[in-house]
């Protein structure tokens, strides 16, 4: 399973339309996504601030601002064949 995390905040219109996107693809995908506060943390919100929505897949800055729905599941379907190709057999 991909594992993706959403850096967000409240009252941000840009993350919302980021997991609207988010949530239309990853339907297709064996996924996971986690939504982070950067509010609650302040190493988090020194690493962002203003600069999210930021996504994660595997732990890897994958979009910054703006998630777009064709690139997200072309880094998806890459990032499922990484795991497979470098897991054990």
């Amino acid at each position: 399973m991909l594992s993706l995390e959403l850096m967000t905040k409240k009252d941000c219109h840009l993350c919302e339309i980021a997991k609207e996107v988010i949530d239309r693809v990853i339907r297709k995908f064996p996924a996971e996504l986690t939504l982070t506060d950067i509010e609650g943390s302040s190493e988090l919100m020194q690493r962002y601030g203003e600069k999210i929505p930021v996504l994660l897949i595997e732990g890897k800055e994958s979009f910054v601002y703006k998630v777009h729905e064709i690139t997200l599941r072309h880094k998806m379907e890459r990032a499922l064949k990484e795991r497979t190709e470098n897991s054990p057999t």
